[in-house]
């Protein structure tokens, strides 16, 4: 799909103002079938309010936001369909509705899946009622009756953290996927540099690679999204679904950033959350570990962590973010992310800050103290103190 944007015309500019409309982000106009000011300060006040990227055209990502936000909580009865599962805002507030009362729907991705149903199943079969794992006007009422059941800290948090404690210190065994963005027919940012040309998507997938090597040695199973040359780009929703089926423990997402501005730069790290303050707990303490140690490591200027909802970091079910490695248009950053040296400092970073995520947070340590070369010793002497003789 083309990016909609200002200057175009046509039915879908008429669909994207009219549901902009419903939404009061837009004076309703008959027959305005025209992408003008108006419907770009629409369309990226919308864009603001759901977390994604704001840039005031309707991409496909803005687009399926925009179809979901057709659809409010008690409008429709909601189940579990096979093969295309019902999707919205109505799904997505009835998961974080769930999650509040305690209920385990996992990740409130806005996708009505087996564990949402079985969770609506669950909360019917207390209320006394029919557990079909469907919402529809009965669920619904009984739901507006009921306020919170879990208190003493947010319900998703405990349950998420209780999960990596049991799982222990250790990294050895774990799956890690490593998505260098990009590829194939879109390179990202290029930059020209004298006789040479850096994209983004070359050195992403440099970093991921260094990162792969690292965390095999610290005895994690490792999967990259694409290999060094794609035959065509992976959309983000193909992302996740891989490391979904690959039953990964955690997922990291490598990009560059750019802007008009070469005084702009630094490191920046997303994780998963919304506008009213869901999100994913585990991926917001891997944001900030990732985030701290890169900085201390690389002397990166802070741009700090923020919660966004994009379906690479909505649609997977494991701690998962999105780290922006400096911007290749600040002179500084670029002098940096080509020196090899650098990127392997970022690259310890990264290990450092996934297995300080495992460490129970009485036990953490210091932001730069993890030595990463010992880290590979220790996995190597377990694997050999277990190996049948």
């Amino acid at each position: 799909m083309r990016p909609i944007r200002p200057g175009d015309r046509g039915p879908a500019v008429r669909e994207i103002r009219s549901i902009l409309a419903r939404l009061d982000l837009l004076a309703p106009a008959v027959g305005a079938d025209e992408f003008n000011a108006d419907t770009e300060r629409a369309v990226r006040a919308f864009q603001q309010s759901r977390g994604l990227s704001v840039d005031g055209r309707v991409g496909p990502e803005t687009w399926r936001a925009l179809d979901a936000a057709r659809w409010r909580l008690g409008a429709r009865t909601l189940y579990h369909a096979v093969p295309e599962p019902l999707a919205g805002e109505d799904v997505r507030t009835l998961q974080e509705r769930l999650l509040e009362m305690g209920y385990d729907v996992g990740r409130a991705d806005a996708v009505y899946g087996v564990r949402t149903a079985r969770a609506v199943a669950q909360f019917q079969r207390e209320m006394g009622l029919v557990p079909d794992g469907s919402c529809g006007p009965h669920t619904m009422n009984a739901l507006r009756r009921l306020g919170r059941k879990v208190v003493g800290g947010r319900p998703q948090w405990l349950r998420e953290s209780d999960a990596i404690r049991q799982a222990g210190p250790t990294l050895v065994g774990r799956t890690v996927v490593i998505d260098p963005g990009h590829g194939g027919a879109d390179p990202g940012v290029v930059v020209p540099d004298g006789p040479l040309c850096w994209s983004e998507a070359d050195l992403v997938h440099d970093l991921a690679s260094r990162l792969e090597g690292r965390l095999a040695a610290a005895g994690m199973r490792v999967q990259l999204t694409r290999g060094p040359a794609p035959a065509a780009p992976l959309p983000d929703v193909e992302r996740a679904e891989l490391a979904n089926a690959l039953n990964a423990d955690v997922f990291i997402s490598l990009h560059v950033d750019c802007h008009t501005n070469p005084a702009a730069d630094g490191v920046a790290t997303y994780h998963y959350g919304t506008d009213n303050g869901v999100t994913s707990a585990t991926g917001e303490r891997l944001a900030g570990l990732v985030q701290r140690e890169i900085v201390a490591r690389t002397g990166l200027r802070d741009c700090r962590t923020h919660a966004k909802s994009w379906e690479l970091l909505r649609l997977t079910r494991m701690p998962a973010v999105r780290v922006e490695v400096g911007y290749l248009t600040s002179p500084t950053d670029l002098a940096r992310l080509i020196d090899p040296r650098f990127r392997d400092r970022v690259v310890d970073a990264i290990v450092a800050a996934v297995q300080r995520m495992y460490f129970p947070i009485e036990r953490d340590v210091p932001t730069g103290s993890i030595n990463v070369s010992e880290l590979r010793a220790a996995a190597a002497s377990r694997v050999a103190t277990t190996a049948p003789a």
